[in-house]
């Protein structure tokens, strides 16, 4: 069994802050994949509570207090690599890859595109870079799970407004055609979707409008993992209640095993 969490924590600092070490000394992910970490690593000490019994592998990005990723884990991976071969999934610290016997573990953090014009463009040029990585993955002959913070729905069922929000960044159709491909027809599985779920279930909220009370959300965290994997998921949990970030954790229970 390995246990993968992903988590946008909106800032390390900030999620500290708010318990994230607390969370993860009582839920204790074997691996944990965080997006926007938002810190250097001279800042480090500032997310202070970090727990034993992790190696940990921060990748800020060049600019201070934006986007980057992370991976800790509880295994010593046997390689660890930082960008994806392209200007800014390496330069905004966007891609952190994590190498075990027989799998990949990625954290990812996918520009947003919010308010369209030049920030969408933007987006949707890393999305088709990012396409060509993802299946340059494929043929590496491991396991890969992409953790991500996606910022994007695949679904109907993955956003609480989806008819007001196809003309809003995270919901276009282009976007979602996107999606659609990579688990369609290029056979990345959205591990989430191959349990039953209930409804309504979301990994974020805006601040606006009391959207976290009212359940206003959407899934825009994935665990997406290459079709040649063919073991099972025995469970899933987005942990709402969390309140680490404006995303919740979102946890894979996998039936295999880091170094078998």
């Amino acid at each position: 069994m390995t246990i993968v969490t992903t988590l946008n924590c909106n800032g390390l600092r900030s999620a500290a802050r708010k318990g994230l070490w607390r969370w993860v000394k009582e839920n204790s992910p074997d691996v944990l994949c965080l997006q926007e970490i938002r810190i250097q690593h001279h800042q480090l000490h500032e997310a202070d509570g970090f727990p034993k019994g992790y190696f940990a592998y921060y990748n800020p990005a060049e600019k201070p207090g934006y986007a980057g990723t992370a991976i800790l884990s509880k295994e010593k991976p046997e390689l660890v690599t930082f960008g994806a071969g392209w200007p800014r999934a390496d330069s905004e610290g966007r891609w952190t890859e994590a190498h075990y016997a027989s799998t990949v573990i990625v954290s990812l953090y996918v520009p947003s595109g919010s308010g369209l014009g030049t920030k969408q463009v933007a987006k949707e040029d890393f999305m088709e870079a990012l396409r060509c990585r993802m299946k340059s993955l494929k043929t590496i002959g491991k396991r890969v799970v992409i953790c991500a913070d996606w910022n994007t729905c695949h679904q109907n069922a993955d956003i609480k407004n989806w008819k007001a929000n196809q003309k809003n960044s995270g919901f276009l159709p282009g976007e979602r055609a996107w999606l659609d491909n990579l688990i369609t027809d290029e056979g990345w599985r959205d591990c989430f979707r191959e349990l039953p779920q209930e409804p309504d279930t979301y990994s974020w909220w805006s601040n606006r409008g009391r959207a976290y009370e009212n359940n206003v959300g959407w899934r825009l965290d994935y665990q997406l993992i290459n079709s040649d994997d063919s073991t099972g998921l025995s469970k899933t949990f987005i942990d709402r209640d969390a309140q680490l970030s404006d995303h919740a954790p979102v946890t894979h229970w996998y039936e295999w095993e880091l170094y078998p």
